[in-house]
């Protein structure tokens, strides 16, 4: 097992040194997903909801967290994101949407934190525009589902 990066000789938190790393290409995608009511869900897709265009909100939110994420991570690096998308897939079966992140930059470090961020502001986003007429909603499943570049290159769940 691969020792834990955050923590100096002495078991302290620090933040790790990348200066010596090279800059390379760097992307991450993660997911989550809110199960609710599917009044709820149908309301969001008709556009009939009473806060306006939910998914509009939720992804500029989404968007924002990710470039803030070395404010809210204590150790992360701040990073300088060449692209952050942030999708939606209705799940109407499951009752549920799935929130897809994609972040990436040409840097010394990853962004998959960033990605995860941005998952999941947007994820608490949707609960937040709904929480009125479905408080029951869940937030689940919030992954990282692929990472690319650096000296570990390609990883996939």
């Amino acid at each position: 097992m691969a020792e834990f990066s955050h923590v100096n000789e002495r078991g302290e938190a620090s933040m790790v040194d990348v200066s010596s790393k090279d800059a390379t290409v760097r992307e991450a995608r993660a997911e989550g997903y809110v199960r609710m009511e599917s009044d709820t869900l149908q309301a969001i897709i008709d556009g009939n909801h009473h806060k306006g265009d939910v998914f509009g909100v939720a992804r500029i939110a989404g968007i924002q967290a990710a470039k803030q994420t070395s404010l809210l991570i204590p150790l992360c690096h701040p990073l300088m994101l060449s692209k952050v998308a942030v999708d939606f897939d209705i799940d109407q079966a499951g009752s549920r949407i799935r929130v897809h992140a994609l972040c990436k930059l040409t840097g010394q470090t990853g962004v998959e934190m960033e990605a995860l961020t941005a998952v999941s502001v947007a994820t608490l986003t949707l609960f937040d525009m709904c929480k009125a007429v479905d408080p029951g909603m869940v937030i689940e499943g919030i992954r990282v589902l692929e990472k690319k570049g650096g000296k570990t290159g390609h990883w996939e769940a």
